[in-house]
Order: structure tokens, then sequence, then C-alpha cells
């Protein structure tokens, strides 16, 4: 016998379908805890500690705790330990932090200690025994003469716990559509002008708006997968490390007025900038207003020592003609660096 369903769609019926999927992201920021005049913490005992101030990441707060004798008797005092203490939040999610120690200046890299781990619950505090050796750090400090001041940065990611959200149903198919899309290879897709005005500004005024033509029905689109901007989500190969795509899209993402895209393609590009990629990156960040890639960049060329690198790619000259001010900002920035080496 057959069931409802095969009867109806047998009988030429549309049924009626939904959709969810499981959705899973990532958030990565950094906190700084500046550490004045070491030599007033020095010898404060083992397992005693300094605090950060409370942060959020990812849902959850978060504290840096600093132990300037170390927290490990084992240790004698021979090492400084940090600790990234977790405050209050949802637990289960998935922790990888890097922790670094600034000598100089809180934004010049000059000496760096890192490690990352990753955890897969939240809950006490993870970090590091032997961040670096004392003799170091005061050998350090005494060669700088700043008053034994440094900073101890976290750059913190947190994997989201998985949540199931509600797809659009007929975002993108034939049922119900009233425009099209045409791709640059002269695909057609349906989809519906309601959907595409609550994504975007951009297309609510063409669609909508007061300036909108009557006969609108067929939008060209030549950078970018409709499926993409119905989701206003990165794509599904978002992880290969396709910088070029990335910054194509973060393009698109700001023509289209789509700001949460934008804002991820944004934050994927500060966690891939390379030498090969930086000049570009930051020519592309100054044009559409990116403040956050255009920081990363800047504190890449600067804190790394890789001005030289990055003067041989061929997007430093293209940066160095559409962006003059943007160089000398980098200059200023490697000169105060090299002055305090």
């Amino acid at each position: 016998m057959a069931t409802d369903s095969t009867s109806a769609a047998a009988h030429g019926q549309c049924l009626s379908q939904t959709s969810s999927r499981c959705v899973t992201g990532t958030v990565t920021a950094s906190h700084n805890f500046e550490v004045t005049n070491f030599p007033m913490l020095d010898g404060m005992g083992i397992g005693k500690f300094v605090s950060s101030s409370t942060f959020t990441v990812g849902g959850c707060d978060w504290r840096i705790d600093f132990y300037p004798d170390g927290n490990d008797a084992a240790n004698q005092g021979a090492y400084v330990s940090v600790f990234l203490y977790f405050v209050r939040g949802t637990g289960g999610a998935s922790v990888t932090l890097s922790f670094s120690l600034l000598l100089g200046n809180s934004s010049e890299q000059v000496t760096e200690t890192s490690a990352r781990r990753t955890f897969e619950s939240a809950g006490g505090d993870w970090g590091f025994n032997k961040l670096i050796e004392k003799s170091s750090l005061r050998e350090s400090l005494r060669r700088l003469n700043n008053h034994g001041c440094f900073t101890v940065r976290c750059v913190l990611t947190v994997r989201e716990a998985p949540r199931t959200e509600d797809v659009d149903a007929g975002a993108v198919s034939g049922e119900g559509a009233d425009v099209t899309f045409s791709v640059g290879d002269q695909r057609l897709f349906p989809a519906h002008r309601c959907i595409l005005a609550a994504r975007s500004m951009v297309f609510r005024a063409e669609l909508f708006g007061a300036m909108k033509e009557k006969d609108a029905q067929r939008i060209v689109i030549d950078d970018m997968e409709p499926a993409v901007l119905i989701r206003d989500s990165l794509p599904d190969d978002a992880d290969n490390n396709n910088n070029v795509a990335m910054q194509h899209l973060l393009v698109a993402a700001d023509r289209y007025g789509l700001d949460r895209l934008r804002l991820l393609c944004e934050a994927k590009l500060c966690r891939d900038i390379d030498v090969q990629t930086v000049a570009t990156t930051l020519a592309l960040a100054e044009q559409h207003r990116c403040t956050q890639l255009r920081g990363a960049c800047i504190g890449f060329i600067a804190s790394r020592d890789v001005l030289g690198a990055a003067m041989e790619t061929d997007g430093f000259e293209h940066l160095a003609t559409s962006c003059p001010t943007i160089m000398n900002e980098i200059l200023d920035k490697v000169a105060a660096v090299w002055s305090n080496k």
C-alpha cells in the first residue's frame, strides 16, 4: 500500500518540507595584561600570583593569572608561570590558547615565548609552568632599561558548542520564487526577494526602495555564489586557507551590505596573515574600512620583523602607492621596535 506522501507525490501535489542544520563556529580574541615594575613582584613567593581584569570571549569570562616566582615548587622559582583561568560561562567548549611575552611597548613583540594547547571542556585554569626563565627575563628587562615593564598577551580561540538552526525553506528554489540570480557563467538561480532584502540592505533598496525598478526580475552577481549570499555565512571550504578567495568574498560582502559575512571574512583573514599576503590584505583592509584587520596587518609587519620580506612581494608596491599614510605608520612602528632592541 502506498504511503500518504507517496500518493501525494504521485498525484503531483507539493509536499511541505522543512530543513535544519548543525552549525559550529569559533571566536578569536586577545587580551593584553601589562605588568609594571617587575622587580617589585620578583620574590613575592612560589604559588602567589597577580591577575588581569576579567574579559569575555565566546560567551565565557576569563582572566590571566601571572606567577612572578612560578606556581610549581619543583622549579624552585627559576621560571615565571602564566595561566588562563575560567571564571564563568557555558562549559563544554573547545579552547585553543597561546601566551606571548612582549618586552617593551605592548604592541612591540621584541621577545616571544608562546605555546598552544587545546582543551575540550571549560573549567579550572590552563597554562604554562615555564613561560620563560627568570634569569633571561631579568637580563632582557635590564638591557631594555624600561623600568621592568612588559605585557603578557593571551590569544584565545573558543570553538562554540554546536547549535541547530532552521534553514530558510525555499531560499534558493523554484517554488514561489519571484527573482532570479544570474551568476557569472550565466547559470540561473531562482530566489525570493523578501529573503534577499532581509539579508542585505543593498538588495532591500534595489528590490523595495524608492529607486526600485518595476521589472527588476534578474540580479547579476559575478563574485559570489547565491548559496553564500542567502546563508550570509562562509562557504563550506573556508578552512582551506585560500587567502585570495577570502579577500574577494570580503569585497563582495561589503558591496552587498552583508555585515555579518564581512566580519566573518575579516576574522578569517586576521588568523591567516602571512608574509606573502600581508601587503594586499592591508590595502584591502584600508579600502574597506576593516579596522580589526588593518591593525592585525600592521602589527604583524612591525612586531615580527617581516618588513623586508613583505617589501619583496608583488602587493607591496600597490600598498605603497595606494596607501602612503599607512606606509608612514608602518615605518614609524618598525623604527620604534628597533629602537628598543
